[in-house]
């Protein structure tokens, strides 16, 4: 019997599917044509809409809207930005609820997750003019 809990304890500690990373046709898949609100640590950090030819926009929910881009390279999924077209590259798996992405540059500090139901909109104001 010990055995027994043994192996389902450790069959269902980490499922290897949980823990594989997306490639770009899974995460153009999952993402194509849907917005999606990231959290970290519990809070809101910003949502991202996935739009088709793999262009997107991102806001930290502040009303301003950076759109841009992004591909996959080595395994790793790239966003570049029309203001900023430095890669910053992210690995991507799904998790029990939505996507999980862990930032490449600093992994032990950066790890977003998919947040449901932020109740948070998304909305873009227009560019900023006059001085």
């Amino acid at each position: 019997m010990k055995q027994f809990a043994l192996i389902l304890a450790l069959a269902s500690a980490s499922p290897l599917a949980a823990q594989s990373t997306m490639s770009a046709d899974e995460f153009d898949a999952y993402t194509r044509g849907k917005t999606l609100f990231y959290a970290q640590n519990g809070e809101t950090y910003g949502a991202e809409r996935y739009l088709h030819n793999r262009r997107v926009e991102w806001s930290f929910l502040d009303g301003e809207c950076k759109s841009g881009s992004w591909y996959e390279d080595d395994g790793k999924i790239c966003f570049t930005y029309d203001e900023r077209p430095t890669p910053q590259c992210w690995r991507f798996r799904e998790g029990a609820a939505g996507l999980i992405a862990q930032f490449e540059e600093d992994p032990a500090t950066t790890e977003l997750y998919e947040a449901q139901n932020s109740g948070q909109d998304f909305t873009c104001l227009g560019p900023k003019v006059g001085v």
